[in-house]
């Protein structure tokens, strides 16, 4: 593990150990007990269909590069990256390329592998970008500018620009300097594995080459973002806590919004708690409702996420399929 990412979790302990603390942990523990374990058990259910629709949009842009898997396949990959990510000090992103492994030992070559995983994580980019404009625009309809606005639009805007760079700079070779570094690589050290990635920068821009597959996952990215919204308005509900379908966007939207900026603490610790106190006390929600919304969440990531861990060590020890080399690219 990192230095970073090992002071990143302190930090975030602490945060989240002194919120928990200032704010009463017995209080919060009460509010999750209301809520029951069929609350809980509802939301991890529910959360099942955002996986669905999250996993439908990968299926969609990586393409029909043979052997194509099926769907089910994405849907346990995406299942393995939420738990690695949520799980495990990565920065948000190390599920990205155990899933891209796995797709390998599953028979599809490796540079498809990659290529589809890094165009869904930009559509998800995207589309996130697009859910916290509207989260923003419904704050602003229905509580009017507060401060929070002004940092929101900071954030989007930078936001903007690092999504126009990354997708810059995969359209001007990115990838290829990527998979020509790792060849080069292979041929100094002797490991011929790195030759799989071979026509990686194609493969990548096959998949934005195809509208229907780009506007298709940008729909099932977004649909899944708005049923983050719905979660949330699920668990408030079980919390005692009603609120309409506005607000739970505002919320979720803008809560996942600041996770993102703590991507370097791993799992958010303490960022999300922190960001959902900000956003839920604009619709008068205490800090208690907040932070116990989180932990919902949370509870949800850790039954879910362990699991997807176990599934991933489960995938790694089983013997891989030689990868089918017709048809590599899209």
């Amino acid at each position: 593990m990192k230095l970073g990412a090992i002071i990143g979790g302190l930090a975030g302990l602490a945060l989240a150990a002194w919120l928990l603390e200032s704010y009463g942990v017995g209080r919060i523990l009460d509010l999750l007990r209301n809520a029951g374990w069929f609350g809980i058990s509802a939301v991890i259910a529910f959360h099942l269909i955002q996986m669905l629709f999250s996993a439908g949009a990968w299926f969609v842009i990586a393409g029909p590069a043979a052997p194509r898997p099926r769907l089910r396949t994405y849907l346990m990959l995406r299942w393995i990256r939420e738990g690695v990510n949520n799980l495990l000090p990565v920065a948000q992103i190390g599920g990205e390329f155990v899933a891209s492994r796995l797709l390998g030992r599953r028979g599809l070559p490796l540079a498809n592998a990659i290529a589809g995983s890094i165009a869904d994580l930009t559509m998800e980019m995207v589309t996130q970008i697009v859910f916290t404009l509207l989260g923003l625009y419904l704050l602003l309809h229905t509580v009017g500018d507060s401060g929070i606005a002004t940092y929101v639009t900071g954030g989007i805007i930078v936001a903007v620009l690092v999504a126009a760079g990354f997708l810059g700079a995969q359209w001007l070779g990115l990838a290829m300097a990527f998979e020509k570094g790792l060849m080069w690589l292979g041929e100094k050290i002797g490991w011929s594995g790195t030759t799989n990635v071979k026509g990686l920068h194609a493969a990548l821009i096959a998949c934005y080459r195809a509208p229907t597959r780009v506007a298709l996952a940008c729909l099932w990215h977004s649909i899944s973002w708005l049923l983050g919204g719905v979660e949330v308005c699920l668990a408030l509900h079980f919390l005692g806590h009603d609120v309409g379908i506005g607000p739970g966007l505002v919320i979720e939207s803008l809560g996942q919004a600041l996770k993102a900026v703590g991507f370097a603490v791993p799992g958010a610790l303490g960022v999300q708690e922190g960001g959902y106190i900000v956003v839920c006390q604009l619709f008068g929600l205490s800090p208690e409702v907040a932070i116990a919304l989180s932990l919902m969440k949370r509870l949800r990531e850790v039954v879910l996420g362990v699991p997807g861990l176990v599934a991933w060590q489960w995938m790694e020890s089983r013997r891989p399929t030689e990868p089918t080399m017709e048809g590599a690219l899209p």
